[in-house]
């Protein structure tokens, strides 16, 4: 399949997109003084491409009750026990991100939580899945930076 080439139409409906998924192709049809019927046909492209893989909702976790966050580094008995490790630790709701890792860690993990004592038992379940050796854990002070925007305008320079 040949490389799948974006202009600069295509960036700016991204990045408006990156902004509120939400935005109706109208809108940006606007602000971009091309049909929406355009935008809808490039949108669609790049979803048959693989450059957009579906749109998310963004959620403030502290006004639902789930502001804690830590990371768990896990070290496993054994490698070749990854697999299942990783199916059992996406039992677990709490666990919003899992990265198999080099280093110190085989699995690198993100848990929300309502405060340390719903932490605490994530980090216990966590431990109690066959195959896991011990965890550590570092709790996050603040999410200082959390921003895929600026992501995108330096991917989008590079095209």
């Amino acid at each position: 399949m040949a490389k799948f080439r974006l202009d600069e139409t295509d960036h700016q409906i991204l990045n408006m997109l990156i902004d509120n998924t939400r935005t109706p192709f109208t809108d940006i049809a606007k602000k971009l003084n091309i049909s929406a019927g355009t935008v809808h046909v490039r949108v669609k492209k790049m979803e048959e491409a693989g450059i957009i893989l579906g749109s998310s909702l963004t959620l403030n976790y502290e006004k639902l009750g789930y502001a804690f966050i830590a990371y768990v580094g896990i070290f496993l008995q054994n490698t070749s026990q990854t697999k299942f490790v990783l199916e059992r630790i996406n039992e677990i709701p709490f666990v919003t991100v899992a990265h198999v890792t080099t280093g110190k860690f085989n699995v690198f993990c993100k848990i929300r939580a309502r405060d340390t004592q719903h932490a605490k038992e994530i980090i216990f379940k966590l431990d109690d899945i066959e195959g896991v050796y011990r965890t550590e854990t570092m709790i996050s002070l603040e999410e200082s930076i959390n921003d895929k925007k600026r992501l995108m305008h330096s991917i989008f320079e590079n095209l």
